[in-house]
């Protein structure tokens, strides 16, 4: 009788320590939060700058040596694919960071270990999404502002020069919350299993 009380309190005491270290630790709940904040407003509002982006002016095309057509033309971004791409990629991420805020925040370190693998999984496929909208969108950006030679692109931002400089506003807002997104997410995992690791090892150094 003993030896089962004994080995049934083991084995609740070893259930104790795995479901302790599924839980995040309170060291990482606060950069985590941090950091789907600055990823829900860094991707709102690159979304927004391209959603709002368009400008129209007067460009001459000229037919021949006697000919000059004044025409008006309006840039916006619903006429090319990769921005298209691009504005629908940070909206998605930009729900996904509100949603993945408010669940952290309600779930606190009741989270379970499945739960945790599902955001970790789910952040990655978020900058694996916003990096191909960036690089799909920045290719375009170059060939507008260089233009292509080869097959005869030319380049369209010395015409729409506000329109290009927002555009690129916007790129440098996803690329700076890929970057950083990507890094803090790394750390955080890395914290997060040292952390419930130690916590695992040490059971009296809890708080």
């Amino acid at each position: 009788m003993e030896s089962q009380s004994k080995s049934s309190k083991d084995g609740a005491s070893a259930r104790g320590d795995v479901e302790m270290a599924d839980r995040p630790p309170k060291a990482v709940r606060c950069p985590d939060l941090l950091f789907r904040a600055l990823a829900l407003a860094l991707t709102l509002a690159a979304a927004v700058m391209v959603g709002v982006d368009k400008e129209s002016k007067t460009v001459s095309v000229t037919i021949s040596q006697s000919l000059t057509l004044h025409v008006r033309a309006t840039a916006k971004w619903q006429y090319m694919s990769a921005f298209v791409y691009f504005l629908v990629s940070n909206a998605v991420a930009c729900s996904y960071a509100a949603a993945s805020l408010v669940y952290v925040t309600v779930s606190g370190a009741a989270r379970s270990a499945k739960a945790t693998l599902a955001i970790n999984v789910l952040d990655t496929v978020m900058m694996g999404l916003l990096l191909s909208a960036s690089g799909a969108s920045a290719a375009i950006g170059v060939i507008a502002q260089h233009g292509n030679s080869h097959v005869q692109w030319n380049k369209v931002c010395h015409a729409f020069s506000s329109y290009c400089h927002q555009m690129a506003a916007a790129f440098t807002l996803c690329l700076i919350c890929h970057t950083y997104g990507e890094d803090m997410n790394a750390g955080l995992r890395l914290i997060s299993r040292s952390t419930a690791t130690n916590l695992a090892l040490n059971p009296a150094r809890q708080d």
